[in-house]
């Protein structure tokens, strides 16, 4: 006979052994208790290298689900092209360069400015806009939507300057 196994994602119930300030342990939840004591469980990780992140970097929803949903490590999109630029081979990724070398003299960025890494990153725009420049480009728009939510609200003008 086969045993039934149920995933159950609680997405925002955190565990930590901290009690001062801790809603989940000071919770009444005996439902939720029981089935803790009763039945196999264990914690994850949900940020950093454990979750396809860089060291230090929160996760989210999306990456969480991604990573329980395959079963094994997924690195983010983050990591994969922050890890092209750092070996060199986003400025050689065949699709970036022919539609570089494409333009007609101008060229038009559309980004997500942050540095905070959840959903993007300004070192990314940074490594574009080498790409583009060595390819030719004469112009180059940036048309930036400001975070505010994984970064500070007023954030946005400290991108601008930097750009």
């Amino acid at each position: 006979m086969k045993t039934p196994l149920t995933l159950i994602i609680m997405d925002g119930y955190g565990l930590s052994d901290i009690r001062e300030g801790n809603a989940v342990m000071a919770a009444q939840k005996p439902n939720i208790d029981s089935l803790w004591l009763k039945n196999p469980h264990c914690r994850l990780k949900a940020s950093g290298p454990d979750v396809g992140l860089p060291e230090g970097t929160i996760g989210n929803s999306e990456v969480g689900h991604t990573n329980i949903g395959a079963g094994r490590v997924v690195y983010q999109s983050y990591l994969r092209i922050s890890n092209a630029i750092k070996d060199g081979s986003f400025f050689t990724n065949p699709v970036l360069v022919k539609a570089a070398q494409q333009l007609s003299g101008s060229a038009h960025i559309f980004i997500l400015l942050s540095d905070i890494g959840v959903h993007s990153h300004d070192s990314h725009m940074f490594a574009l806009l080498k790409l583009l420049k060595d390819s030719g480009a004469e112009k180059v728009y940036i048309h930036c939507f400001m975070d505010g939510r994984d970064s500070s609200p007023t954030s946005g003008k400290h991108y601008i300057e930097n750009c």
